[in-house]
């Protein structure tokens, strides 16, 4: 019985903590997709309630945050316009898709396309980007804001970010 006892006890407290971590799992329910979106419209995000598709982390803030809706309309969600453009490089429908950005300018959920872009704020991930419905000076357009994205030509090198906060 003492040799038994010490693998009880440890098997009952591994029992445990996975008994924690599943009922924390059901508890949170954190949404990162959303199907059926056919009209293809910005859905609503729920702060501390959805996770961005790209780097897994909980969106807890919708200042940067983006939206990709497919063809077939599934939604995915990002709390960074770069972890959006990372994840939508290599997916078959990358160019049908739809892309909402939340706007800085007048808080409003804008066609991503259509955005003009700062580049060296301060974002969730680093990258930079913030998405505005009018354009300002010194702005950039979505080619050019995805083509930096791709080329790491962001605020998370840095040497890009020297150069940008220098100017």
């Amino acid at each position: 019985m003492k040799k038994i006892t010490p693998i009880l006890i440890i098997v009952v407290i591994v029992a445990l903590i996975v008994a924690l971590f599943l009922s924390l799992g059901s508890v949170q329910k954190m949404v990162v997709i959303k199907e059926g979106n056919l009209k293809k419209v910005p859905l609503k995000m729920e702060i501390n309630k959805c996770q961005d598709s790209f780097c897994g982390m909980v969106i807890s803030d919708l200042t940067y945050a983006s939206q990709v809706v497919a063809p077939d309309g599934k939604t995915w969600f990002f709390h960074d316009h770069g972890d959006f453009v990372e994840w939508l490089k290599d997916k078959p429908f990358a160019k049908d898709a739809v892309i909402w950005v939340r706007s800085r300018d007048t808080n409003r959920w804008i066609d991503g396309r259509k955005a003009f872009y700062t580049f060296n704020e301060t974002t969730p991930m680093g990258y930079g980007f913030g998405a505005y419905e009018k354009k300002g000076k010194g702005m950039i357009d979505f080619k050019t804001m995805r083509l930096r994205v791709l080329r790491g030509e962001t605020m998370r090198d840095p040497k890009i970010r020297k150069q940008l906060l220098d100017k």
